[in-house]
């Protein structure tokens, strides 16, 4: 619990931090215009656009993934481990959809748990035994029942914000700029960047947070850490092409869908798998050697 409240804290930090680099490029966009009206037409766009993707998050997840609706008949072990979780924590039945794809990953989204979906791939329902299944569902589950979809969604927007805002004061900014011109064009340059890295750490925040306490609501968290040493292999043979569609719901899945290193691992929207793997066997009272 008291790891639970420590990455609590830590996401409302980053989202301090987030506002904090907003309220410094809006000060010099305010600045440079000699107008806060700017300002506030990027803040609008940015209601805007966190409340069409937080609405619609499951259907731009699932159309992404090319993920079809199935049945108790069509895939009845899946459907009655979530029956079962659902049932357990109290919460409404989700769709459940599968995406056509053999790279093995899964997911759940929806705005709260009357309107959400579990996706898992085909890659995964061939991989997973069904207690591994179960893990990953619960997992899945529980980014749902913490709202995970409406911290992500905000996240994105103040960050996309940020990155607006400081192209609009690179390109428009005016001659204010140049009473400090190094100052301002590192900051326009470095302030998008900041506001990804802290974005992605939000995001692995809570797949901390979702391993947790989904491996509680299964009461196996070694059964969560041997589907997540299964999907580090399963995803490294056979990644997601990095498209577009894929790299905007990437954040949703268990596992980083893309082939990892160099670089990548700096811009990685999930923990590293190890550092998972180990605090699950901890839970479970066998940490590693």
């Amino acid at each position: 619990m008291g790891r639970q409240h420590f990455n609590g804290l830590k996401t409302a930090g980053l989202f301090g931090f987030l506002w904090a680099v907003l309220l410094g490029v809006g000060y010099l966009v305010a600045n440079a215009a000699g107008s806060s009206a700017f300002l506030w037409l990027f803040a609008g766009l940015g209601v805007v656009g966190t409340a069409y993707g937080y609405w619609n998050s499951a259907s731009i997840a699932i159309r992404a993934m090319h993920a079809y609706p199935v049945s108790e008949l069509e895939a009845p072990e899946m459907y009655r481990i979530v029956r079962e979780l659902s049932t357990q924590a109290r919460q409404p039945m989700p769709a459940l959809y599968i995406s056509p794809t053999a790279a093995p990953n899964a997911f759940a989204t929806g705005r709260d748990p009357r309107h959400a979906a579990v996706c898992c791939t085909e890659g995964i329902l061939r991989m997973l035994d069904e207690r591994e299944l179960r893990g990953v569902l619960g997992h899945e589950l529980m980014h749902v029942y913490n709202r995970d979809i409406l911290t992500s969604s905000v996240a994105a927007a103040i960050a996309g914000l940020i990155t607006a805002v400081a192209q609009f004061l690179l390109f428009f900014g005016g001659g204010n700029r140049s009473n400090n011109p190094i100052g301002a064009i590192a900051l326009v340059f470095l302030a998008p960047i900041a506001a990804m890295m802290i974005q992605l750490a939000i995001s692995r925040t809570r797949e901390y947070d979702a391993d947790e306490d989904g491996a509680r609501l299964t009461g196996d968290p070694l059964a969560l850490a041997s589907a997540l040493e299964k999907l580090d292999a399963g995803t490294a043979r056979a990644p997601l092409p990095a498209t577009r569609d894929l790299v905007d719901v990437s954040h949703l899945m268990i596992a980083n869908p893309f082939k990892a290193g160099g670089m990548a691992k700096l811009f990685a929207t999930h923990p590293p798998m190890a550092d998972r793997i180990a605090r699950l066997r901890q839970m479970a009272g066998y940490p590693d050697a």
